[in-house]
């Protein structure tokens, strides 16, 4: 199958408009990424012919709903490898994900518990397990990153222990694209009888994922960096994992029987899916997975490591330009700051050239803080991304410099 760059970027409605009079060149995909015309044909088909609530309805829109709802499950457990489509919960996004686990593992935490984490983590992989610390009494360790942004192996080697109860991982960071070796460190935490919390989001659209092969207890992603809507991401745990998770929410559809003295829980998945689901966009998610499985995986992820390595050779030699992540095997995100400029001024420059960049801590303040940086800027790379829009934000770029200079 050969990668056609032109004739995937057709499929996406968004990219043939205009911002400030310059071709619009979409570079804040690791924020959110756009989406083709089979996920917006998928979520408005379903509501213009067959919208109903989904499960225990008996009448036909009742049942093709129920039947598309299921078939974005199922399309998630492919995605990933997951035994079982029981395995997999639609949530509303990645941060939800981490809190119903949190939540659940909270119940058992007792004081001087330790979970681990890493100096990479997002927010979502952050406050959740500091509700543990400042409501359980559990104690959070950090593992650190070298100079390049990899992992260091040996710093959390030194983290775990006997008290470890989880390690909550990135399996590629948003800021550095470090891709750590997260099936090691996954043997490494069941070694001390920990669980491990891989957050996905990043990697599950920039990698082949496989949880069983990785061993991951639990493993979080969202629709909306997946070519897919917002409002929808899922949570995947072992069978058996979640079978002893307490519910997160109460409501309807997680639950089997509700008395006067006593309630008791529906199974897994749907233990964790209370109330009306985020029906439309777990069918959007559906038709996303479906389009991207569709297309060359290896032929995308060697497209933007092409574009990766081209804008990062435009930057290495700029006065002043510091590029942060550069480990072997990252992914498509470039983070970088400018001496004197701050990232903020670099975004609005280049966005007034049609160059659409994120600006920020990223939802990173540990790192920045690891990094010595207020903020980064940010351009994260698409399949959609071409040879000729990084050229186009090197261009930008320098002229935002000598505006700033």
């Amino acid at each position: 199958m050969t990668f056609d760059v032109d004739a995937i970027r057709k499929q996406f409605p968004i990219l043939g408009r205009a911002v400030h009079g310059k071709p619009l060149v979409y570079f804040d995909n690791a924020a959110s990424a756009q989406k083709p015309d089979s996920v917006i044909d998928a979520m408005a088909g379903a509501m213009r012919h067959s919208y109903a609530n989904v499960h225990r309805g008996l009448h036909t829109l009742a049942n093709e709903t129920t039947q598309a709802y299921e078939a974005a499950r199922e399309a998630v457990r492919a995605l990933i490898n997951a035994g079982s489509a029981e395995e997999i919960v639609f949530t509303k996004g990645g941060t939800e994900a981490v809190n119903i686990v949190a939540g659940g593992v909270g119940a058992s935490i007792r004081p001087g518990d330790e979970i681990v984490l890493s100096i990479m983590e997002h927010h979502s992989n952050i406050v959740p397990w500091h509700f543990l610390r400042e409501r359980k009494g559990a104690v959070l360790k950090w593992v650190e990153t070298l100079a390049d942004g990899s992992l260091d192996m040996e710093s959390l080697a030194r983290q775990l222990g006997p008290k470890t109860r989880m390690l909550a991982l990135t399996h590629m960071s948003n800021v550095l694209g470090t891709v750590p070796d997260v099936k090691t460190a996954i043997a490494m935490a069941h070694g001390v009888g920990a669980q491990v919390l891989l957050d996905g989001c990043q990697a599950v659209v920039n990698l082949s994922v496989d949880v069983r092969d990785l061993d991951a207890d639990f493993y979080v992603g969202t629709g909306h960096k997946l070519y897919g809507p917002t409002g929808i991401g899922f949570l995947y745990g072992k069978r058996d994992v979640l079978e002893a998770l307490p519910p997160f929410e109460g409501g309807g559809e997680m639950i089997e029987t509700v008395g006067r003295d006593g309630v008791t829980y529906n199974s897994p998945p749907h233990r964790f899916e209370a109330g009306t689901p985020p029906i439309l966009e777990a069918i959007g998610l559906g038709a996303a997975i479906g389009w991207l499985q569709a297309q060359d995986r290896q032929a995308i992820h060697t497209h933007k490591q092409t574009l990766l390595t081209r804008a990062t050779d435009a930057l290495r030699g700029v006065n002043g330009l510091t590029v942060h992540g550069t480990a072997p095997g990252k992914g498509p995100v470039l983070a970088f700051s400018i001496k004197g400029a701050h990232p903020h001024d670099l975004a609005q420059i280049l966005d007034r050239q049609g160059v659409a960049i994120r600006a920020g801590h990223h939802c990173t303040q540990p790192l920045m803080s690891h990094l010595g940086v207020g903020a980064t800027a940010r351009a994260s790379f698409a399949l959609y991304n071409t040879v000729e829009e990084v050229d186009t934000f090197v261009v930008a770029l320098s002229k935002a410099r000598l505006m700033l200079s």
